[in-house]
């Protein structure tokens, strides 16, 4: 029987950049968050690892064995191979962590067929900061690099979330060297989710928009819905709206498709 996992699709509540370490990374403390919904994987057992891409962005994934998706699965020791197909729906190089939440549903198929290595969140790490937080794909403070993960009061579990990317790739390293280096303090200690993200921040979105200025127009657009938090998630292009309710989410996403024909847009709900 085929394995089928949903990589979902990750966004940044909040995302304080503190300083820049000794190793080059960034001191980040942020605030993670899923969505119900992102690229689908299917597995199927195999005599050796293979992996097909699939779905509206699969063009954008060139090197098949470059992919996060190979690279988690020879991360895993198992006694058999997976074929996975990906289909890949989000956005790349979006803010989203698509390919880490790529690598997440992995090691959560491995995990149900075989289990995973005490070392597990330290090969996740290997992959990239936001992959061990992604095998859980639970909102949770992320410090450090993003890899130490702290739990939170979640009380945002089910709360409508409209997507939005202006269609706009944006690599995460530009946006970094861009950042002005200014420590704006840390995130909330304490409290519920919600608590922490309306206090929050995005570092990041100033120097994303300098190089992407359509995310100001992504963002004063979805300001303009009423929405309970407008904010872009990681380096961008992505941003994100919380809503009340799914009619106000709705009758956004109706809205900016006719007026935005081009953009890539996804309703879904925090998981």
């Amino acid at each position: 029987m085929p394995m089928t996992e949903t990589a979902y699709a990750k966004i940044n509540l909040a995302l304080h950049v503190r300083r820049r370490r000794a190793d080059g990374y960034h001191e980040l403390e942020t605030l993670f968050a899923f969505v119900d919904a992102g690229d689908r994987l299917i597995a199927r057992s195999a005599a050796r690892d293979a992996l097909v891409v699939t779905g509206e962005f699969a063009a954008a994934l060139s090197d098949p064995f470059g992919n996060i998706v190979a690279r988690a699965l020879a991360a895993l020791p198992r006694a058999d191979g997976l074929a996975i197909t990906l289909e890949k729906n989000l956005p790349v190089a979006a803010g989203l962590g698509g390919g880490s939440a790529d690598a997440g549903a992995v090691f959560r198929m491995v995990r149900d067929a075989h289990g995973l290595p005490a070392d597990w969140p330290a090969r996740a790490a290997r992959l990239g900061a936001d992959v061990p937080a992604c095998v859980a794909s639970r909102t949770a403070i992320g410090r450090g690099t993003g890899t130490v993960l702290e739990p939170v009061e979640d009380d945002l579990a089910g709360t409508p979330v409209l997507l939005v990317n202006p269609r706009v790739p944006l690599a995460t390293g530009p946006v970094f060297a861009a950042w002005d280096g200014q420590d704006r303090g840390p995130l909330l200690t304490g409290g519920p989710a919600s608590a922490i993200a309306q206090s929050g921040r995005n570092d990041l979105e100033a120097p994303a928009t300098a190089l992407c200025p359509v995310i100001a127009e992504v963002l004063a657009r979805l300001r303009d819905t009423g929405a309970m938090l407008v904010r872009m998630s990681g380096s961008g292009a992505t941003c994100f709206a919380l809503y009340a309710d799914e009619a106000q989410r709705e009758a956004t996403a109706t809205a900016l498709g006719r007026e935005c024909p081009g953009w890539w847009l996804m309703q879904a709900r925090l998981r």
